[in-house]
């Protein structure tokens, strides 16, 4: 079976949930974000979860990509990403 893909990116873009990826003292952690526009009226402000350790980060973004049917982007300045989460590629 294919890995899942998933852009990674220097900003968070307003057309999708980023999953924001960052590192302290040897530690990985996460935030999701999701602009309110993108979620079709379930929300009233933007969402932007508290810290999480990175694993549970990813499965936040992925619980809440499949309840609004949302992409999924990575912003990973840390270079924290874990492979068997899937694929993180850049737009050329």
């Amino acid at each position: 079976m294919p890995a899942n893909r998933f852009e990674q990116v220097d900003e968070p873009p307003t057309d999708a949930i980023t999953l924001k990826l960052s590192e302290r003292g040897g530690e990985a952690f996460g935030h999701v974000l999701c602009p309110a526009d993108l979620a079709g009226g379930h929300l009233v402000n933007d969402f932007v979860s508290d810290e999480l350790a990175a694993k549970e980060a990813f499965r936040t973004a992925i619980r809440l990509a499949n309840e609004i049917r949302a992409p999924i982007v990575v912003e990973d300045k840390a270079g924290v990403w874990q492979e068997e989460w899937g694929v993180l590629y850049r737009e050329d």
